[in-house]
């Protein structure tokens, strides 16, 4: 599954789901690198 975490506040960094960590933050996957950071939540859409 593709998450998208923040890894600064101008950066953001967008793979595949390799786990969650015990702080709430998540690991994502590109390439053969690995990306830790807070979870980027989906914006709600207007009804």
């Amino acid at each position: 599954m593709l998450r998208t975490v923040a890894v600064s506040s101008c950066i953001s960094v967008q793979g595949l789901f390799v786990r969650a960590l015990s702080d709430g933050k998540i690991v994502v996957q590109v390439d053969d690198k690995t990306y830790v950071g807070l979870p980027v939540e989906p914006m709600r859409r207007a009804s």
